[in-house]
C-alpha cells in the first residue's frame, strides 16, 4: 500500500485549546490501542540509555506507555528513571511497563511544566540540568521507505526547509469490529509538528540564546559558564534527534 499523504494544518485559534482537543484528549481515548502497538525500543534510544553510568536517575518526557522506563534492559536496576505524561492512561500502562511487572514511578504532568528542583535529574529523555545528558526524539518530514505516510507530497515544494504541521490519523477499531459497525472505525486525527533537517538543533541554538547559555564544547565558551554540548545530531527511521550534554565551568573564564 502506498504511503498516505498526511493533510497539513493551520492552528489559527488558541495553541493550548487546540493542543488539549487535538494532543491529549486523543491519547487519552486511544491508550489501549495505541500502547498495543507501542513495544519496540528505538536503537538510538536504547543505545543512549546502555551507556548512562549505574546509579543515574532521569526523566522520561513523555512517557507514553513506558516502554523506555525498563532500559537498559542488560542493567535493569542501575538505572531510574521517572516518566511522565499528560495522558493518565498511558501512564497507568506506563506504571506497570516492562516483563517483571514491577511498579514504575510515572507523573501526570505537562512537558513545559516546572514541577522539578533544579539538578535533581542527571539525564532526561525527549525534552538537564548541569553536568547532564538530554536525548530529544521527534518525528522527521523525511520518512523511510517503511513508513505508512507521507509528509510533502510529490508535487509538493519545502524549499524553505521549515517543519510542517499537519494530522496524523489514528484508526481506533479493528477490521474486525469495523464490520459489526455500520458506520466504520473511529478515527482520530492527531495533530503533530513534523520536523526539518537542521530544524530541532536550531530550536536548541534559540533556547540556549533564551537562557543565557552557550552552545559547544566548554572549552570554546568564550562567554559563558554554563552551556550544551550537542554530541548528536542525526536522522534515524524517519525521527529527527539530537543528543545534548550539559556543563557548567566553576572557575573564571579565560
Amino acid at each position: 500500500m502506498a504511503p498516505r499523504v498526511l493533510e497539513s494544518v493551520l492552528v489559527s485559534e488558541d495553541a493550548q485549546s487546540y493542543e488539549n482537543e487535538n494532543v491529549h484528549a486523543i491519547y487519552d481515548e486511544i491508550a489501549s490501542h495505541f500502547s498495543s502497538t507501542r513495544y519496540k525500543p528505538w536503537p538510538v534510544i536504547s543505545a543512549f540509555m546502555s551507556s548512562l553510568s549505574t546509579g543515574w536517575v532521569g526523566l522520561d518526557a513523555g512517557t507514553g506507555n513506558g516502554k523506555y522506563l525498563p532500559l537498559p534492559l542488560d542493567r535493569p536496576t542501575d538505572i531510574f528513571t521517572v516518566g511522565l505524561d499528560r495522558s493518565i492512561k498511558l501512564l497507568r500502562i506506563a506504571r506497570i511497563a516492562g516483563e517483571s511487572q514491577q511498579i514504575r514511578e510515572v507523573v501526570w504532568g505537562d512537558i513545559l511544566g516546572h514541577g522539578w528542583r533544579s539538578g535533581v535529574f542527571r539525564l532526561i529523555k525527549s525534552v538537564s540540568p548541569r553536568h547532564g545528558r538530554i536525548l530529544i526524539y521527534v518525528w522527521a518530514i523525511e520518512q523511510d521507505e517503511l513508513s505508512k505516510r507521507k509528509v510533502i507530497a510529490d508535487d509538493e515544494s519545502n524549499s524553505n526547509k521549515k517543519g510542517k504541521d499537519v494530522i496524523v490519523p489514528w484508526i481506533l477499531a479493528s477490521q474486525k469490529d469495523a464490520h459489526k459497525d455500520s458506520t466504520g472505525p473511529q478515527v482520530f486525527n492527531r495533530y503533530y509538528h513534523m520536523f526539518a533537517k537542521g530544524e530541532l538543533s536550531g530550536l536548541v541554538h534559540d533556547a540556549a540564546r533564551g537562557l543565557g547559555i552557550g552552545v559547544g564544547p566548554p572549552h570554546e565558551s568564550l562567554s559563558s559558564k554554563r552551556g550544551v554540548e550537542i554530541i548528536q545530531d542525526d536522522w534515524e527511521r524517519s525521527n529527527y534527534y539530537v543528543e545534548l550534554k550539559c556543563w557548567e565551568i566553576s572557575g573564571p573564564l579565560n
